[in-house]
């Protein structure tokens, strides 16, 4: 293992903007939720994350507090923003509580085009093509650079100074950390407004990128014959596309995620990025080592009675319980290979019955009524002998369009509504927030419960999926085209035993090669003894260990030393003009 100890460079102030702040919508607001409380014991509140502010009176956002936080509260209230630019500021519930500014953006849409034309004079930014939820972005954008702006001008940059005294010769060493293509214009504002801070723009996955994936294009096999410019245009991608790419030259530090969308970004936005800062995972979600055996009985229980309700079949607690999850993209996510995975395991020697969850939201229409009256009888009076299936007993809640989602098409097509003990298939197509009717308990709550997870992505920049399960100490099958795969490659062996986790090789041509050897791997871990299943436990929680927050912040330390300087050489050429 290579040395990860912080070497954290001085820093005063740090601006962190993403679209995820404060609003969970999907694997961003994981990297920040969790690499806020590493960033509080390096930088105590010498960090403000900035969002959205997309949240009424009526419906508030569960993860913020509107609270005082000395300097800034006085700033908020006497701010001289745009009309309809307002600000609330208070603190992020989240583990180490980090400052959190969420800006209401809605006066920038009346300047829109005026500013539009000024960051394609000034960077080359093409919106001319704009549609969907681009002007939304580049609104919230545009004024959280505002905002940025703003509070530096009021000086409280300056007071976080080391020796806590307002310095006119002092240059406080500011970072502005913009995340995603929906925060771009808001670094070009910073750039073109205030040249003493320094600039990281941070892609998690470039939007052309994922664009070819989802649209059922070969990425891999064809990537050093892509053009980027020309396949936006193509795809109907042009604005986005040029933004992102311009954001990431005018950076003073470009970052990704790993080191297979680093090529991606090499090829697509024409240049390298200068560090990749894997992400991390905060071991709060996971219960301690005394509480554990009490959480996967509970989250095992709840399982097999689902699955004992829908079939009609008594499920016992040797049943394998395997679980794929993450965002509803069919292709991308590998969800396609995960059910034929699920397909080819009944021409497998298994020693368990396997019980396979697809765990994705989709359009959930309600949870069946008939499945939760059906689980409220066996609390009373567990049924011992077989019962009829439900009706449909492949799904857990009803679809808004059963006919079109992709998923229920496949399991449907592959004949799981047509029972067989040896593999039993359910789709879970809602959210896991502990209030969905059915399992009422968590996504993290029901993952101890699993005996593997499998993620055999296609897309994949990171992956937080597989470290989240072993993390939790459940074995994980991912592939090589995941980020998260990469790193495993690179710091272990590539064994159950050794590391938890099986990194499957992935490309464009070899998908059925994939089907087959990812059953495999879950075919040896249901014959696997409690001894090897115990070390393979142990394993995965010490691979986790080597992916925490306080080992991966160094990359992000590195990324804002080399902003810093790049931004203190700016100001120094211009102090020479």
């Amino acid at each position: 293992m290579m040395d990860t100890t912080p070497a954290t460079p001085q820093v005063d102030l740090i601006f962190e903007v993403s679209w995820e702040v404060c609003n969970k919508i999907g694997g961003i607001y994981t990297v920040l939720s969790t690499k806020a409380k590493t960033l509080q014991k390096l930088y105590k509140d010498k960090t403000i994350f900035i969002g959205p502010d997309v949240w009424t009176s009526e419906n508030p956002s569960p993860w913020f507090t509107e609270c005082k936080v000395d300097g800034l509260s006085a700033w908020a209230k006497n701010a001289k923003l745009p009309d309809s630019v307002s600000v609330r500021v208070g603190r992020w519930e989240i583990p180490g509580r980090p400052i959190a500014v969420l800006v209401k953006f809605d006066g920038m849409y009346a300047v829109k085009d005026e500013f539009y034309g000024e960051m394609w004079q000034r960077f080359g930014v093409n919106s001319l093509h704009a549609y969907g939820d681009y002007d939304e972005g580049c609104a919230f954008a545009h004024a959280s650079g505002i905002v940025i702006e703003s509070i530096i001008a009021s000086g409280y940059g300056s007071k976080l100074t080391p020796t806590g005294r307002i310095s006119k010769k002092y240059q406080p060493r500011m970072v502005a950390h913009f995340d995603e293509w929906t925060t771009g214009m808001g670094l070009l504002y910073v750039k073109w407004k205030l040249p003493q801070v320094a600039t990281v723009f941070t892609t998690h996955a470039t939007s052309i990128g994922r664009s070819i994936c989802g649209n059922n294009k070969p990425l891999y096999d064809y990537m050093k014959g892509y053009n980027g410019d020309q396949m936006a245009a193509e795809l109907n991608m042009e604005a986005k596309h040029s933004l992102e790419k311009c954001v990431a030259h005018a950076a003073d530090i470009f970052t990704t995620v790993s080191d297979i969308t680093a090529t991606e970004c090499e090829q697509l936005l024409e240049r390298r990025p200068d560090v990749v800062t894997p992400n991390g995972f905060e071991k709060n979600f996971v219960p301690s080592a005394a509480k554990y055996p009490e959480a996967r009985k509970t989250a095992r229980d709840r399982m097999l009675t689902v699955a004992s309700a829908l079939t009609g079949k008594r499920m016992d607690d040797n049943t394998f319980i395997v679980i794929t999850s993450g965002r509803c993209e069919y292709r991308n996510k590998g969800l396609d290979l995960f059910l034929d995975m699920c397909e080819e395991l009944k021409h497998r020697r298994l020693c368990r019955n396997v019980l396979a969850f697809v765990m994705v939201p989709a359009w959930p229409k309600e949870a069946r009524s008939d499945l939760a009256g059906r689980m409220a009888g066996m609390n009373d009076t567990p049924f011992v002998n077989d019962e009829a299936p439900l009706a449909d007993p492949v799904l857990t809640h009803w679809l808004n369009n059963p006919d079109s989602d992709a998923v229920n098409s496949r399991i449907h097509s592959l004949g799981f509504t047509t029972l067989d003990p040896r593999v039993t298939v359910i789709y879970v197509p809602c959210y896991l927030n502990a209030t969905d009717g059915i399992f009422n308990l968590s996504y993290y709550d029901l993952l101890p419960g699993a005996d593997a997870t499998v993620f055999p992505s296609y897309y994949e920049p990171w992956g937080y999926t597989p470290l989240e399960s072993v993390a939790f100490g459940v074995p994980t099958v991912t592939t090589s085209l995941s980020g998260f795969g990469q790193w495993v490659l690179k710091v272990s062996e590539n064994y159950f035993d050794e590391c938890g986790v099986n990194v499957i090789g992935r490309g464009d041509s070899n998908y059925r090669s994939v089907v087959e050897n990812i059953s495999h791997s879950i075919e040896y871990l249901t014959c696997a003894d409690e001894k090897e299943t115990k070390k393979i436990h142990k394993v995965a929680m010490r691979t986790a260990a080597e992916a925490a927050w306080p080992k991966f912040m160094v990359y992000y330390d590195q990324a804002y030393a080399l902003a810093l300087d790049k931004a203190a050489e700016r100001v120094k050429m211009m102090k020479n003009r």
